[in-house]
């Protein structure tokens, strides 16, 4: 039975591994992120799931899945991109608000590039070059730092404004980062970047 794993779990800190061949255990690790993602976004009505990385199932290879349409939250499908690889990130850095299934309840201002670059291999082995701009590139950005140990939240650790809370209308509030970011272990664990 696979679950998302959240903060501190110290799985999510380690770097993955390249997927060396497309094996059935490889797929189904797939099919249960996509399966994961779905039931995630059911008990989230005020959230989208447009993606997700291996390692936030405990599984440490280098896969991810990114939702195909991110304004239609009735089209379920997603593509899996595996061993995806930063080429080049372009363009002035935007900041926008990102959350994450492993990091509960916290959302976060974060500046990312405007574009990104990358290579990937399909679900069929098939080499590819994409290019993403503005919120495409934001989450695969997001998710390729997954791969490397690295969350969203590492981003902005010590920008007192930057956090924020959901409630319970969907609307997002800002959190008192003294009280509730800075010391916080359930989002740090014994993790330090500094």
């Amino acid at each position: 039975m696979s679950k998302i794993i959240t903060t501190p779990d110290p799985r999510l800190r380690e770097k993955s591994t390249k997927v060396r061949e497309i094996t059935p255990e490889v797929r189904d690790v797939i099919r249960r992120m996509v399966k994961l993602s779905l039931d995630w976004e059911k008990a989230h009505p005020h959230e989208l799931s447009a993606a997700m990385a291996a390692p936030q199932m405990g599984e440490l290879i280098r896969v991810i899945i990114v939702r195909e349409s991110m304004d239609d939250k009735d089209d379920q499908r997603f593509m899996a991109l595996l061993n995806p690889e930063v080429i080049k990130t372009e363009g002035e850095l935007i900041e926008d608000y990102e959350g994450c299934l492993s990091v509960p309840h916290i959302y976060g201002k974060v500046k990312r590039p405007k574009k990104v670059r990358l290579r990937a291999m399909l679900e069929d082995g098939t080499e590819v070059r994409l290019k993403a701009t503005e919120g495409l590139a934001r989450t695969l950005l997001h998710e390729i730092d997954h791969l490397n140990g690295v969350l969203f939240i590492d981003h902005i650790k010590g920008q007192k404004d930057a956090f924020y809370r959901l409630d319970e209308r969907g609307e997002l509030q800002p959190l008192d980062y003294a009280s509730e970011i800075a010391d916080n272990r359930e989002l740090w664990g014994e993790y330090d970047k500094d």
